[in-house]
This record gives structure tokens, C-alpha cells and sequence, in this order.
């Protein structure tokens, strides 16, 4: 059993920064991939980056080359550095851990953007 809980959410100006953490409970952090996702009002939740044990990355199309996603697997913690912030990046972001055997999710964050 693995328990998330994402922090560093709030409000932006358009153009500035904001670095989400996810912090995991659990001895076996390490072993799962971690994943970010987004939800917009009134939209499905949609990937946002992933991050595996060894620290290989992958982003979607809308926010590479502005978010960084990395893991400290001693500090069993999660991050994405949003930077360059849109208007259109405004959503709930949650981590996810996943492995061969499940995924848990954590509460989600805030981010809003303004114009």
C-alpha cells in the first residue's frame, strides 16, 4: 500500500513557476513509476509526464521543454517544475505511483494560471 500527497499547488501569473511535490509512504517507493496527470474543469484527466526507477522521463507534447519531472528515492518524494506556465496548464494535478501489481493515486493539487 502506497499513500501520496501532492503539495506546492496555488496561483500563478502567466509565465512564472510553481514545483509540485508528491511525497509517498512505503518502503518500496522506489520500485514504481511515478506519473503525473492533469484534470480541467469540465475536461478528462489527461497524462501530463512519467518518471521510472531509473530516472528515465517522458513528457506530453504540451508541456515539454517546460516541465521537469524528478524523483529522490531517499526522500521517497516526487516533483514536476512547471515552468513557462500557461493559462491553459490551470487543473488539478495528482501523482500516481504504478507497478506491475497496481496504482495509487493521491488528492490532487491546485495550479491555476492567470492571464
Amino acid at each position: 500500500q502506497v499513500q501520496l500527497v501532492e503539495s506546492g499547488g496555488g496561483l500563478v501569473q502567466a509565465g512564472g513557476s510553481l514545483r509540485l511535490s508528491c511525497a509517498a509512504s512505503g518502503p518500496t517507493f522506489s520500485s514504481y513509476t511515478i506519473n503525473w496527470f492533469r484534470q480541467a474543469p469540465g475536461k478528462e484527466r489527461e497524462f501530463v509526464a512519467t518518471i521510472g526507477w531509473s530516472g528515465s522521463a517522458y513528457y506530453s507534447a504540451s508541456v515539454k521543454d517546460r516541465f521537469t519531472i524528478s524523483r529522490d528515492n531517499a526522500k521517497r518524494t516526487a516533483y514536476l517544475q512547471m515552468n513557462s506556465l500557461k493559462p491553459e496548464d490551470t487543473a488539478v494535478y495528482y501523482c500516481q505511483a504504478s507497478s506491475g501489481v497496481g496504482s495509487y493515486w493521491g488528492q490532487g493539487t491546485q495550479v491555476t494560471v492567470s492571464s
